[in-house]
C-alpha cells in the first residue's frame, strides 16, 4: 500500500523539521518546503494526499497559496497561524482549508489532525466508487452539462460555475469561492451577479426536473446536492 503524501509548507526550519519526523514515524511520505514561491507547483505536481500550510511565508504567503490551489485542486490542506484571532479571519473569507491550526501547537495533535482529514478522504472515495452516477454530466471539452440525460443550453458562465459547484458535491462555496474559481479572470463578474446566474441555472434545471441539485445556504453561498 503507498503511503499517504504529505507536503509542509512552513518557515520555521525546526517546527517544520519536528512535524515531519511525526508524520514519518506515522508511515507517511513527507515533503519539505521553507518558503512559499514554489508550494503551487509542488502541490499541484507531487501527488500530494495533504498540504500543511503556515500563514506566513516568505516569497509567497499562506493565504495566497490556499486561493490559487483552490482554483484547480481538492487537496486537503490544513493551515497553521501563529495568531488565534486569524483564524476567525481566515474562516471568514471561506479560502476552503479543511483545518486550521494555532501555534504553538502540539505535533502529536497535528499528526491525529492530519490522520482524521485522510480518513475522511479515504471514506469520500470509496464512497464515489460505490455511489450511483450522478445525475449531471460534465463535457469540458465541448462545454455542454446534462441534466438526467438532457442538455441543460448553459451559457458559458453559467457552465462554469455549475462545474464549479459540482466538482466538490456537498461543499458550500461563498459567491468569493466561486468567483476565484469560476471566474479567476473574468473582472466582469461580481459577487451579486452570482445569484442572478444562478437563478437563470435553476430556469433551466426546471425545464428537466422538479429536483434541483443547487442548494441556498443563507448568509453563505451554494451547494451543488444533486
Amino acid at each position: 500500500m503507498t503511503p499517504p503524501r504529505i507536503l509542509i509548507v512552513e518557515d520555521e526550519t525546526a517546527l517544520a523539521e519536528v512535524v515531519r519526523d511525526y508524520l514519518s514515524a506515522e508511515g507517511m511520505a513527507v515533503d519539505v518546503l521553507f518558503e512559499g514561491t514554489d508550494a503551487v507547483s509542488t502541490a499541484l505536481t507531487g501527488n500530494h494526499d495533504l498540504l500543511i500550510l503556515d500563514l506566513m511565508l516568505p516569497g509567497v504567503d499562506g493565504l495566497t497559496i490556499c486561493r490559487e490551489l483552490r482554483r484547480t485542486s481538492d487537496v486537503p490542506i490544513i493551515m497553521t497561524t501563529a495568531k488565534v484571532e486569524e483564524i476567525d479571519r481566515l474562516l471568514g473569507l471561506g479560502l476552503g482549508a479543511d483545518d486550521y491550526l494555532c501555534k504553538p501547537y502540539s505535533p502529536r495533535e497535528l499528526v491525529a489532525r492530519v490522520q482524521a482529514i485522510l480518513r475522511r478522504a479515504a471514506g469520500r472515495a470509496d464512497h464515489a466508487a460505490t455511489a450511483p452516477a450522478s445525475r449531471l454530466e460534465i463535457d469540458t471539452e465541448r462545454w455542454v452539462a446534462r441534466l438526467d440525460g438532457k442538455a441543460l443550453n448553459l451559457t458559458r458562465r453559467e457552465f462554469m460555475l455549475v462545474h464549479s459547484l459540482a466538482a466538490r458535491p456537498g461543499r458550500v462555496f461563498s459567491r468569493d469561492d466561486l468567483l476565484a474559481r469560476a471566474f479567476p479572470d473574468d473582472t466582469e463578474v461580481f459577487d451579486r451577479t452570482i445569484d442572478s446566474h444562478i437563478r437563470n441555472i435553476r430556469r433551466k434545471i426546471a425545464t428537466i426536473s422538479d429536483n434541483d441539485p443547487i442548494r441556498s445556504v443563507y448568509g453563505v453561498g451554494y451547494s451543488y446536492d444533486g
